[in-house]
């Protein structure tokens, strides 16, 4: 056939009924790596959504011509020659008014990355730590929290540590040493290292060089990162430390401890430890909390901590019985109220008088939604005040759509009201709200 002496055409390569012929070209690769995956690695990139890299193309644009671009990257990623392009740096403001880098992969990249994900994360998923919640299949931030808040219930201490630069600061070597631990496939291996020192390309075209660490928006990154902190500090825990109890997500982690004098202690041994790994905690977002509540009334310096956009503090709670007492328990932090007070400026309602209500609720809906699902799943009460934001936000866009409502926010309030009573389920926050 003239199909043996050529290249195959692309259609043939992605057919089911050229499985046979598709083994025949496999067994003159460097790799083995089923076409099956670069497949489903598409999929999940497409799920998952996201923006260009260098090359601006976007995920319409690829699945435009999809498989001739899934046959580059099974070919490239089979022969060992493929070499990952530059991450697109992009900037994103944090809570605290800082900037985060984010790398950006290529549509490609990432799925490239996917593929090595897909056979790398059965490897190391039943090796790591019960008590490392980021990331993971089955693992959610929510069963984090709820094991935090529980555990700050029987211990009078926490250590809150924060690694500064995390992402960034990662030590190639020692990341492949902890890689190596997991799987000796050499694709896997050769491709993890390119892509720890593939180079990233800011906005104004300047290219730059990366010693170390690994680009936050990579798909294989999150993974990489568990593996790092798994063998640098969750073994390491276990061994020294088999008494205490700790959470991690990712890079944010908490330490229960008895007393202070052991957190303390604790603390001293876990800097020790992280910097011979070449990594170096927060010289002020690092502290010692004291667990104050009704049966803990001592004081501390610190008395309250984040983690996962919830503050966890002393706060008025009330029992079963509708007794109120203090209570150490998490709700919704201000950081992160002042994030989704920014987003509900962000949306300027008022200028979308164009828009009809059912535009504006199928707008706004999504996010919101999202709030209440996340931040509303421990004293969603301190959630309340961010919910009327948003009441007040729709009622101003009321005042500039409707002559009859002009400059009355307070009549516009009202008109919701009505609103809300005919169509309960317009907006996701009357749910909570009416």
């Amino acid at each position: 056939m003239e199909v043996e002496r050529r290249e195959c055409p692309v259609q043939l390569m992605f057919c089911i009924n050229h499985v046979q012929w598709e083994e025949c070209i496999s067994k003159a690769k460097s790799f083995e790596i089923s076409r099956h995956v670069v497949m489903e690695a598409w999929r999940r990139v497409k799920s998952n959504g996201g923006s260009a890299g260098v090359d601006g193309q976007d995920l319409r644009s690829f699945e435009g011509n999809l498989k001739d671009n899934l046959y580059k990257i099974w070919n490239r990623m089979s022969s060992g020659c493929y070499f990952p392009p530059p991450v697109l740096l992009c900037d994103i403001p944090k809570g605290d008014g800082k900037i985060r880098t984010l790398g950006i992969p290529t549509v490609s990249d990432r799925v490239a990355q996917m593929v090595a994900k897909n056979y790398l994360e059965p490897c190391v998923e039943p090796e790591l730590h019960p008590d490392s919640y980021g990331y993971r299949p089955g693992k959610s931030a929510h069963e984090a929290i709820g094991v935090t808040r529980e555990r700050c219930w029987r211990y009078n201490w926490v250590i809150d540590l924060d690694i500064k630069g995390f992402f960034d600061t990662i030590d190639h070597k020692l990341m492949m040493r902890a890689v190596q631990k997991h799987t000796q496939e050499k694709w896997l291996l050769l491709y993890i290292e390119r892509w720890l020192k593939a180079p990233a390309r800011d906005k104004d075209g300047n290219v730059v060089r990366r010693g170390q660490g690994t680009p936050q928006g990579g798909v294989i990154s999150p993974l990489l990162a568990n593996i790092f902190l798994h063998h640098s500090y969750d073994v390491w825990m276990e061994k020294e430390f088999s008494s205490l109890s700790f959470e991690r997500y990712a890079d944010d982690i908490v330490v229960h401890c008895c007393t202070e004098k052991q957190a303390r202690y604790t603390l001293q041994c876990i800097r020790q430890r992280l910097e011979k790994c070449g990594l170096r905690l927060h010289p002020d977002k690092t502290r010692i909390v004291y667990c104050k509540d009704v049966n803990r009334p001592g004081d501390n310096e610190h008395t309250k901590f984040d983690f996962l956009g919830y503050e966890f503090s002393p706060r008025r709670c009330q029992n079963r019985n509708g007794q109120f007492f203090v209570g150490f328990t998490p709700a919704v932090s201000p950081k992160a109220k002042r994030s989704m007070s920014h987003a509900i400026r962000q949306w300027k309602l008022s200028s979308k008088t164009p828009a009809t209500l059912q535009e504006i609720s199928e707008m706004i809906n999504p996010v919101v939604r999202g709030w209440m699902n996340y931040y509303g799943a421990y004293c969603r009460s301190e959630l309340y005040d961010i919910l009327r934001q948003v009441e007040l936000a729709i009622a101003r866009w009321a005042t500039r759509k409707f002559k009859k409502l002009h400059r009355r926010v307070v009549a516009a309030d009202r008109w919701l009201r009505g609103v809300s009573r005919r169509e309960p389920t317009l907006f996701a926050h009357w749910a909570w709200c009416r």
